[in-house]
């Protein structure tokens, strides 16, 4: 059984047991989560989609961790001009590992 929920602007697919990293989530470390955005369930035996989101439907996870991706780094250049821009950018996020579908 999968599921696929929005959260961050995102769409993630997920079943029970699966820690993955998403957009910074404004709950401690330990704390449980729910994600009622969900798009699409899938069971053994059936597909429900929403419109745009399923009703009744949720996604339960526990927060891990929070932390910061690897630095992307951005360079502007114009060539025979003598001008060059660099810049870094750290991405916040919250790991989760999901517990529940139901």
């Amino acid at each position: 059984m999968y599921a696929v929920i929005q959260t961050g602007g995102k769409q993630y697919r997920v079943s029970e047991g699966d820690k993955i990293k998403v957009e910074k989530l404004n709950a401690d470390a330990g704390e449980t989560v729910e994600f009622d955005k969900v798009l699409l369930v899938r069971s053994e035996d059936a597909v429900e989609a929403g419109r745009p989101y399923v009703e009744g439907r949720k996604v339960t996870a526990r927060v891990i961790a929070h932390g910061r991706h690897r630095k992307i780094h951005i360079i502007k250049f114009k060539r025979r001009k003598h001008h060059m821009k660099r810049q870094g950018h750290r991405q916040h996020y919250t790991e989760i590992e999901i517990t529940g579908i139901s």
